[in-house]
């Protein structure tokens, strides 16, 4: 808008609502020029995949407190209270008392505990995101839920099975260097008791994680799992009544410490799962629970 004074006989345009012209320092230069067709992103952009979502899931599982706690309780268990229970037998026990028993046998008892440690952080690595919120965050990162859950299983498998399998060879070596009168374990004897047994141990864990995924609540997922691992055990002990028999006999030997202790020829019964038996047994179960955490992820809100 512009207006006209006349002074002195000379005519002044006053220009209004002009905007004021913009400072020096603020002019556009070459470097705030758009970019021209040519124009590349220094940032590499690369199609994400299952290896970004495993090495993300192994930077939590590593760098949180959990972990180290449960993983070192586990091995203080597993070593601890198998050479124990080396020693004890060693000090006390003849060639005679121990007849046709391997010394690999003693090492069931530090494990049947420190698979209580497994099955926590099995339980944590899914169930604890849900309560601390942190869920929201992982999928914002990884919208693949499926890949997301897929991560936390392959990561948790890997961790269980080699902690697992370290933890019980240490103590079969020290037990078959303790108790010398006892029979040398066969190759194959070797192996149930230190790959089988870990195998069995990291896909309890993997169950254990499938669980709390289903859950959502770290509580209630660890008792659901505390209970599958003792409850039928301790149900059958106090089955006094014949009629109850059958169920009895059944409830022993599928019962999670049974399975157990097959690895290491100390079953509880003289049928029921047997060779390789629990860990197959294992394997199906994990399978069925792990593919209704996949369904159910990808139809609930997070």
């Amino acid at each position: 808008m512009t207006t006209r004074n006349f002074v002195g006989g000379q005519v002044f345009f006053f220009l209004r609502d002009r905007p004021p012209a913009a400072p020096a320092w603020q002019a556009p230069g070459p470097s705030y020029a758009p970019a021209g067709p040519g124009y590349t992103s220094p940032i590499p952009v690369v199609r994400t995949h299952l290896g970004h979502a495993v090495a993300s899931e192994w930077t939590k599982i590593r760098s949180v407190r959990s972990t180290m706690w449960t993983l070192g309780v586990f091995v203080l268990l597993v070593v601890g209270i198998g050479l124990l229970a080396g020693a004890v037998v060693a000090a006390n026990a003849s060639a005679s008392d121990l007849g046709d028993q391997t010394a690999l046998s003693f090492g069931f008892f530090g494990l049947l505990l420190g698979s209580m440690c497994v099955i926590t952080l099995g339980v944590l690595t899914t169930a604890s995101e849900y309560g601390t919120g942190m869920i929201r965050t992982t999928m914002v990162a990884c919208p693949s839920r499926g890949r997301v859950l897929a991560a936390k299983a392959v990561v948790f498998f890997a961790v269980a099975f080699v902690v697992t399998l370290v933890s019980s060879g240490l103590v079969a070596v020290m037990h078959v260097g303790m108790l010398g009168d006892a029979r040398r374990p066969t190759g194959e004897e070797w192996l149930k008791a230190t790959v089988g047994v870990s195998l069995y141990v990291a896909l309890l864990g993997l169950l254990s994680l499938a669980v709390g995924s289903i859950i959502r609540h770290s509580a209630g997922a660890i008792t659901i799992m505390i209970g599958v691992l003792l409850a039928p055990l301790v149900v059958a002990i106090f089955m006094f009544s014949s009629s109850l028999e059958s169920l009895r006999q059944a409830l022993f030997e599928y019962s999670i410490p049974n399975q157990m202790g097959v690895f290491y020829a100390t079953s509880l019964s003289d049928s029921g799962p047997s060779g390789w038996d629990p860990l197959w047994i294992a394997l199906g179960v994990t399978a069925v629970v792990l593919g209704a955490a996949f369904a159910l992820l990808e139809k609930r809100d997070v």
